[in-house]
């Protein structure tokens, strides 16, 4: 399942949506993802959502779309 983390890169400022960035992770559950992402970042995690096919198809369409790899 893909997954789309939503973050912010300092969890020492105030959370804005302004600074809010995101990623993309391949992994068997949110669970995973979560400790995956504080393991090997110090980003502020702000929500974590599973992506549909069609919702999976619509952020593809980003040029700036790729998976993480940890």
């Amino acid at each position: 399942m893909i997954y789309k983390v939503l973050y912010q890169t300092s969890e020492l400022d105030n959370p804005r949506r302004e600074f809010t960035h995101s990623l993309y992770v391949d992994a068997a559950s949110s669970i995973e993802v979560r400790q995956a992402v504080e393991k090997n970042t110090d980003y502020e995690i702000e929500f974590i959502q599973e992506l549909d096919e069609q919702h999976l198809e619509y952020e593809k369409k980003n040029p700036d779309f790729k998976l993480t790899e940890f």
